[in-house]
């Protein structure tokens, strides 16, 4: 496949050689020519220097046999602009912007473009490192409302069915990691102790899923 990516920073160059080595086609775009500087010795994409919204630069880039686009430079509005453009004009069906404003990553996602808030993710990975015992949840979908949450098996689940702790549409068991290794669990999957319990939950959820895991022993 090819694919544009739009900003040859840290995070486009290490994108755009993590492409190659994938196998696919890459062109990266930037206004600074001194910016291809990153990207590894040995690179064979195509570097063109220019702005991700102009349509010769794009045409130069590839665009029109693009099956991706990549907008990922320092600017949110630059990478939003060039994103939707990618989408809209050109019609290509798997594109990305790099977003630093997690409030603005909600808007861009209900117009179809996925986005990667890299602010609210970065703040929850350190927290998550600062104090683990408070992470609430592994990962939160780009509109706030499904997260992954894992939680260690109660006592109380060990030797039972773990579906009576499901409450459809607001919580579901999806996969539990046991020694090492994780499964997709199927309805009469029976706890073990040092089980890893994987849910899929509405955010607005997790707290109700807590106390019903802490509650386990009377349902």
């Amino acid at each position: 496949m090819h694919v544009v990516v739009m900003g040859c920073g840290r995070v486009g160059s290490e994108l755009a050689a993590a492409l190659e080595r994938g196998g696919h086609g890459v062109a990266v775009i930037d206004k600074n020519v001194r910016a291809f500087q990153r990207l590894p010795a040995g690179f064979t994409g195509k570097a063109v220097t220019g702005f991700g919204f102009d349509r010769d630069t794009l045409a130069e880039a590839g665009i029109e046999s693009a099956g991706a686009f990549a907008a990922v430079s320092n600017g949110d509005n630059s990478n939003i602009l060039c994103a939707r453009i990618a989408r809209e004009t050109y019609g290509i069906e798997h594109v990305v912007a790099r977003i630093y404003d997690p409030r603005r990553a909600l808007i861009y996602q209900r117009l179809g473009i996925a986005t990667v808030a890299t602010v609210a993710w970065t703040t929850d990975q350190v927290l998550r490192r600062l104090v683990p015992g408070e992470a609430r949840h592994e990962w939160v979908d780009p509109s706030g409302k499904v997260a992954l949450v894992e939680r260690t098996i109660p006592a109380t689940l060990v030797g039972k069915k773990l579906a009576v702790v499901n409450q459809p549409g607001r919580y579901w068991l999806t996969a539990v990691t046991r020694f090492g290794k994780a499964e997709i669990v199927t309805t009469d999957i029976v706890g073990q102790e040092g089980d890893l319990l994987h849910f899929v939950s509405d955010i607005n959820a997790m707290d109700e899923l807590q106390h019903r895991l802490d509650t386990a022993e009377a349902h």
